[in-house]
């Protein structure tokens, strides 16, 4: 038993990396993937991207795009029946769903929150955990919004837009370190 988990773990990502009706995956050689996330058809990852364990990325339907210094944190779902953008600076929050059209940069989308078809969120936007932003919304830049369904409190502070535009370099540091070790 130990050596069946020890030659599962010696495994690389290139199979949850996967090519889907003549299309594949393009990610830049400084993003991270974690080797248990699963992207597959006409993806494209930015520069310093970060995509962290379960995270699925499926660009079968529609081309899904994810700018540089963004990070998919854990269990994040991305689809969509349109085309997707996600802009450089971003943070998708762990277990969130992305099936929307637009997800502008410097950008944090919280835990758990839930963005749908042809939704579009604006630059310097907060979506709050939890948060369902339903179907054609168009958030304007430096919105926050909260609640199921999502609706707009108010617009960002400057202490909120200096956490967004910092932050990602955390996690850029941090998908170094894994990469670092090997993983």
């Amino acid at each position: 038993m130990l050596q069946a988990i020890k030659n599962i773990k010696s495994k690389k990502s290139k199979n949850m990396i996967r090519e889907f009706k003549g299309k594949k995956p393009h990610i830049h050689t400084s993003a991270f993937v974690s080797e248990t996330a699963y992207i597959v058809g006409d993806v494209e990852i930015g520069e310093n991207a970060n995509i962290w364990p379960g995270a699925v990325i499926r660009g079968d339907f529609a081309r899904i795009t994810i700018g540089a210094n963004t990070s998919i944190e854990d269990n994040c779902v991305l689809h969509s029946a349109t085309d997707l953008a996600i802009g450089n600076n971003t943070i998708v929050g762990h277990g969130a769903v992305i099936h929307c059209r637009k997800i502008g940069n410097n950008v944090l989308i919280g835990n758990n929150a839930t963005v749908l078809d042809d939704a579009e969120i604006g630059d310097f936007c907060i979506v709050a955990a939890g948060s369902v932003v339903v179907p054609e919304t168009k958030l304007p830049a430096e919105t926050l919004v909260m609640g199921v369904p999502a609706k707009v409190k108010g617009k960002l502070s400057e202490q909120q837009k200096e956490y967004i535009t910092s932050s990602p370099a955390y996690y850029i540091k941090l998908a170094g370190e894994y990469k670092k070790h090997g993983f």
